[in-house]
């Protein structure tokens, strides 16, 4: 059997590595595409060297560029790459533009298409992310959902039939890189002269949080106002963004800057940090995970279990974040509830299902 899989996003990366791994496992072929989309060594290169991923196949190059030209640039290359391959599946991570990309080249050239992360909804179409889950979800032939949440919800949209729950991925490898650097300094405290359980570690990057001038400068001015340091990093985007509306991304206040870390030393600096501020996905759970008290600056999540335990709060900028992002440890989830993502095995429940349902 052999299977194509598109990545071209940091959260994607994260997730292919526990995949590459079972489908080595397996004996599975796997033909790795990485699109581009995010081109940055921190965002890109470092994860297949630091997680163990086998190198790409195939590389695109897309960059970046605005949604529109960003995936047509990835449909254009990938109808060729996927009929020099001849896939048995297409497999497409996440959300990102690359997602849809490789759904829709795939399933125009007749070949099977799986969604791994199908089913999580923020219910916000302003969300380009939001779109990019919907139209894959139901594109797809395959759905692998990490939660029964999801599943419900591709369940509501009439594609039960072809769903199967398999856990979440994400936990397979943080499982893993948890108790690799456990017990080692991370490089916030090594490096910043932070103590450990004394600072926030933060990302902002989406759209909705970096387009509008006003509402960054918002978030921003939220975090530099923060009764305790708060390290930003600084991620391409954010980066251009600010750059673009003539704001000035520096150490402020609370605020202190760093260029983004690759996955161990995310996962290093999230564990000895009182708190995370994000508005990205994958953060929010891996703080979960790690039991790290999460605020969120959006106000909607796909992760709604994060928030039914207590371990994140969905907020504005402004006075409501720095008290959320302030505010005491909760308490631990009920034993029959502490694991909504899974028990680390999802990445080999994936390639059982991949070769039942080729079958």
């Amino acid at each position: 059997m052999r299977v194509l899989s598109v990545v071209g996003a940091r959260p994607q990366f994260v997730k292919l590595a526990p995949i590459d791994a079972a489908f080595r496992r397996a004996g599975i072929e796997h033909v790795i595409v990485h699109t581009g989309q995010h081109y940055d060594p921190m965002l890109s290169d470092v994860f297949f060297s630091d997680l163990g991923i086998s190198a790409p196949d195939v590389h695109l190059g897309v960059g970046s560029g605005s949604h529109g030209r960003q995936t047509g640039a990835m449909l254009a290359a990938m109808d060729e790459v996927i009929e020099t391959h001849g896939p048995d599946w297409v497999l497409v991570y996440g959300d990102t533009n690359s997602t849809l990309a490789g759904a829709l080249s795939a399933v125009k050239l007749h070949r099977p298409v799986a969604h791994l992360e199908a089913g999580l909804r923020s219910f916000n179409r302003a969300m380009p992310e939001e779109i990019n889950r919907v139209l894959t979800d139901h594109a797809a032939d395959l759905l692998l959902a990490p939660t029964q949440t999801a599943a419900e919800h591709l369940g509501a949209e009439g594609l039960d039939g072809r769903t199967v729950v398999v856990g979440d991925v994400m936990t397979d490898v943080l499982m893993q890189v948890r108790d690799e650097v456990a017990g080692a300094p991370g490089p916030i405290t090594a490096e910043m002269g932070l103590e450990a359980g004394g600072y926030s570690l933060a990302t902002i990057h989406r759209a909705e949080n970096t387009d509008d001038p006003d509402r960054l400068r918002a978030v921003l001015e939220s975090l530099a106002a923060l009764d305790h340091p708060v390290v930003l990093l600084a991620h391409p985007r954010l980066v251009a963004k600010c750059a673009e509306h003539g704001l000035d991304l520096s150490d402020a206040g609370s605020l202190r800057l760093r260029s983004p870390l690759a996955y161990p030393g995310l996962i290093a600096s999230a564990m000895e940090a009182r708190g995370v501020v994000t508005d990205s996905g994958g953060l929010q759970k891996e703080a979960f995970l790690l039991r790290v008290p999460c605020t969120t600056v959006r106000p909607q999540t796909e992760w709604v279990e994060t928030v039914e335990l207590g371990w994140n709060a969905l907020v504005e900028p402004g006075p409501v974040l720095a008290e959320a992002a302030s505010r005491p440890r909760p308490a631990e989830p009920p034993a029959e509830r502490a694991h909504p993502y899974g028990d680390g095995r999802a990445a080999e429940r994936v390639a059982q299902v991949l070769a039942e349902r080729l079958g």
